[in-house]
């Protein structure tokens, strides 16, 4: 075969995003990393993913290959973008397709961490193999963009919210501090959350009310829009 006719291999990875506190106790977006044991860039930190098989669809292969390596194994994945720069892989022509998930703390500890598997400050992520980096930079970017979708940030948190959880969420991903009143009066009027007429329970003061998300017609997962084709 020719190099005109090379065959162009097509993998996933995937980008999954929690919120965990950093060595300091403060909380931000983390994500899980697994140590690459072959060549190309063998000893590296990457990405979880791999080939697409046969007889298996993208996100199937998606999946798969998450549940495989770190053992996370979300209930919805979105396709986030394709990346498939000539160069990106040194050996040979890869296509790799991305998905991104939201998960919780608690579904966060379902990661088998080890001496392969790390989780990771997502604006800590350099030195990744193949063009990982530009692939978390892009996620991360996303994420913030959509994070004032209730609908989007209410995948960091129970059914059932305070505002007060929600901004932690905002502030979490924003990384900067929000005016409380001022949040109040913006998530309010957005028309982004409603009254569940119930309220938080325990606590000295006044239980605070509890909302939930609504969400858009067409929109079922966490950051629905795609990006355009690299």
């Amino acid at each position: 075969m020719s190099a005109s006719q090379q065959a162009i291999l097509v993998a996933v990875s995937t980008v999954i995003f929690a919120l965990l506190p950093d060595r300091r106790g403060n909380v931000r977006v983390h994500l899980p990393l697994v140590r690459r044991t072959r060549d190309p860039f063998d000893g590296q930190w990457a990405l979880p993913g791999g080939w697409v098989r046969q007889a298996e669809s993208l996100s199937d292969a998606g999946r798969r290959t998450l549940a495989e390596t770190t053992g996370l194994r979300p209930s919805y994945l979105e396709q986030l973008y394709t990346f498939g720069r000539p160069d990106r892989a040194p050996d040979q022509r890869v296509v790799s397709v991305v998905y991104s998930a939201l998960v919780r703390n608690h579904e966060a500890a379902a990661a088998v961490e080890g001496e392969n598997v790390r989780w990771t400050s997502a604006d800590d992520c350099t030195g990744l193999a193949f063009d990982h980096d530009e692939v978390v930079l892009y996620a991360l970017w996303r994420l913030r963009t959509k994070v004032q979708f209730a609908h989007v940030a209410q995948h960091f948190l129970d059914e059932r919210f305070s505002l007060a959880q929600l901004r932690g969420v905002h502030e979490a991903v924003l990384q900067r501090s929000l005016d409380p009143a001022n949040f109040r009066r913006q998530v309010e009027a957005s028309g982004t959350v409603v009254e569940t007429g119930e309220r938080q329970t325990g606590g000295r003061h006044r239980p605070p009310k509890l909302y939930r998300a609504v969400v858009p017609d067409g929109s079922s997962g966490p950051l629905r829009t795609a990006g355009p084709l690299a």
